[in-house]
């Protein structure tokens, strides 16, 4: 073991370029032995804080914990990443052992009372110890974090507070590998070819790879992706076959060795019964108190106003639907029907799109070209860094005055990949210490067959633009302390700068550049430019209603108060979505309470409104950008300046009145939506 240990490769920085992970060095059983010396020395280093006999200060308590856990915070980057992008049994194994551990070595510095006596020494003469703004923050955050972990708990609560915590970081880790696993468990066989008449050549040549890896020669296999609705039946023209998939989707962790229902239970019971502990109601305002949103009622303000309107236009366009079909859709059939209206209507689908949209084009002369146009960068593949998986991708990222840092990219969907798209980070920038980002993104695109592009659907492209967004927000980080660094902002403020970038996907002149025909390099026609932003409403009812539907669900678990008691998780969503006017039959929640990964096996508890929160920012700036020429230098160099760079240094609100004039306005929203009155 000491030998293994020392030739750990977390235990120092990485030599590679902006310390970038040795993946040729990294092996599985470094991940266990990392974690435990980790722990141990930032125990030690927290020791040292406390058993110092000089009075506190900023530098010997504040930085000296932002110094803290450097080894804890190289394994967990790298870790973390892996069991989202490339689980094995045992890395879940590690994940499972590990996590009540993290969640008690977190405990055990948030809870230290010699540690909290001498940050609440410093936070009552904070105004008197000369300290610049992010300073004078940080010893602020640091504090409140304390104050919200339970530092003034008496022993006996303190000590139920840990068993809570630890519990609930088990049961996520759980709710995690049952997910991945029963929507691998869940995916579709489907041995009859006929039974695909509408799926794209190389959406068929996927489901063909995915049957071969499973052991079904000559089938096919329709894998699912995180949300309930799958973009394949939009396509397959036969009813059964979109019923089957639509009910696979549906039924995910209901039943079988995968069932969450309990974990979900207990979930919501073990936050009700913390949130009482800490001095709230719910576990929504234990959260939502550091949001942007600042208290519950907010929330439900906003959410209040559009639910009516949107599942009043999702049962119309249903309606419509029903209409063009010949007979009543289910939700099966909702996008199949879709589809066919937008055909008609505006003579646009889908498969007409998609040859125009090649990935890398997309990649190199989109998102790419947007943010050199915008910001001034320049983008290098370079091929001699170790990846953790042949399909990932790494990029130098150049501005004017040099190397920002790296840009890591891990596009294609695989079993080992957990549903939906998200950004990591394996090195965040702080002056501090004198690191530069390297940001991850990850999307779960199809594959196609060897020797054959990767086509995307304009929601794909979105996707990139998207997640770029939050690559950005890593990227252009400039603050002192790696508390603070890149996404590192509220919940309800950190979809914000994706949001802004996905409306470069439709600029003309970004448009023009990527959205080329793969095989001639003719450009998108004209008038398919024009009959997308005609269609761009289209559909947007049930767009807006699958997503609040979601949204309310996840505010309706964790509204429960400590004695509120629930034993049956489907007749709860049931009468929570009913409740709350978003009852649609043929718009279904974006997640159940079954698959609901965000806020049961990720960090959106009580937070998933944060998307539609964030985009009356986003709506708001994208008018900004248009008052004032749009794609132009100026705008993206005022942009990065006054939010992008700032990370969580500043508060949220006051960077964006500092960059807008004003708070942000909520029409310009509801008019994207088709809310507007």
């Amino acid at each position: 073991m000491l030998a293994l240990v020392s030739a750990n490769p977390f235990l120092a920085p990485s030599p590679l370029p902006f310390e970038f992970p040795d993946f040729d060095a990294i092996r599985e059983e470094h991940f266990a032995p990392a974690f435990t010396t980790g722990m141990e020395q930032q125990r030690a280093e927290v020791d040292s804080i406390t058993a110092d006999s000089a009075a506190a200060t900023f530098d010997n308590t504040i930085v000296a914990l932002e110094r803290s856990g450097a080894v804890l915070r190289r394994v967990s980057a790298v870790f973390f990443t892996l069991v989202g992008s490339c689980s094995t049994p045992g890395v879940r194994a590690i994940e499972a052992e590990i996590a009540p551990q993290l969640a008690a070595h977190s405990d055990a510095i948030m809870l230290d009372s010699a540690l909290f006596a001498r940050i609440e020494t410093l936070f009552a003469t904070r105004n008197d110890l000369g300290l610049d703004a992010e300073s004078l923050r940080l010893l602020e955050r640091r504090h409140r974090d304390a104050v919200r972990a339970g530092a003034r708990l008496g022993a006996a609560e303190q000590e139920r507070l840990r068993a809570l915590n630890a519990e609930l970081s088990t049961l996520s880790t759980q709710f995690g590998a049952k997910l991945l696993a029963g929507a691998n468990d869940a995916a579709v066989l489907v041995e009859d070819p006929a039974e695909l008449a509408g799926l794209s050549p190389d959406a068929v040549s996927a489901a063909a790879r995915a049957a071969t890896a499973r052991g079904h020669d000559g089938a096919h296999v329709i894998s699912l992706v995180l949300p309930t609705g799958q973009p394949v039946l939009a396509s397959i023209t036969d009813r059964a076959l979109r019923e089957r998939v639509h009910r696979a989707s549906v039924t995910r962790g209901l039943g079988g060795e995968h069932d969450t229902r309990e974990i979900v239970l207990r979930m919501a019971a073990l936050r009700a019964e913390r949130a009482a502990l800490l001095g709230h109601p719910h576990h929504a305002s234990w959260v939502v108190e550091i949001g942007t949103a600042g208290t519950v009622d907010a929330i439900d303000a906003m959410l209040g106003k559009m639910a009516p309107v949107a599942a009043a236009n999702a049962q119309a366009e249903a309606d419509e639907l029903s209409a063009a079909a010949g007979h009543p859709i289910e939700a099966w059939d909702r996008a199949f029907h879709a589809e066919r209206v937008r055909r008609e209507r505006f003579d646009l689908d889908a498969d007409m799109l998609r040859p125009y949209l090649e990935l890398e084009r997309v990649l190199h002369d989109g998102v790419f070209h947007a943010a050199g146009r915008l910001y001034g960068l320049r983008f290098s593949e370079r091929h001699d860094l170790p990846r953790y998986h042949p399909e990932v991708r790494v990029f130098d990222v150049f501005d004017e005055n040099g190397q920002l840092g790296l840009f890591v990219a891990d596009l294609y969907a695989r079993e080992s990949k957990r549903g939906g798209a998200w950004m990591n980070s394996f090195v965040t920038q702080s002056r501090l210490v004198g690191t530069k980002p390297v940001v991850l993104n990850t999307l779960n695109l199809a594959r196609p067959a060897d020797g054959q592009p990767t086509l995307l659907t304009i929601d794909n492209v979105r996707t990139l633009f998207h997640e770029f967004g939050h690559a950005l927000h890593g990227l252009f980080s400039d603050v002192q302390y790696p508390t603070f660094a890149g996404t590192a902002v509220p919940r309800d403020f950190v979809e914000y700068p994706s949001q802004v970038n996905e409306m470069w996907l439709e600029d003309p002149e970004v448009l023009a550049n990527y959205a080329r025909h793969h095989e001639t390099g003719e450009p998108l026609p004209g008038e398919l430019v024009a009959r997308l932003a005609d269609s761009r409403q289209f559909g947007e009812g049930f767009a807006t209603t699958e997503y609040l539907a979601a949204a309310l669900l996840d505010q309706a678990w964790h509204r429960l108060g400590r004695s509120d008691e629930v034993t049956d998780v489907e007749q709860f969503e049931g009468e929570a979505i009913a409740a709350a006017g978003v009852a649609v039959p043929t718009a279904p929640p974006r997640y159940r309470s079954t698959y609901f990964n965000h806020i049961f096996g990720g960090g959106y508890s009580a937070g998933y409104y944060s998307y539609i929160w964030s985009e009356v920012l986003d709506a708001d700036t994208v008018e900004w950008f248009a008052e004032n020429g749009g794609l132009r230098r100026e705008n993206g160099e005022t942009f990065r300046r006054e939010l992008l760079s700032r990370g969580g240094s500043v508060d949220p609100m006051e960077a964006y009145r500092a960059f807008r004039g004003r708070d942000a306005e909520i029409a310009p929203l509801l008019a994207r939506r088709g809310l507007a009155g």
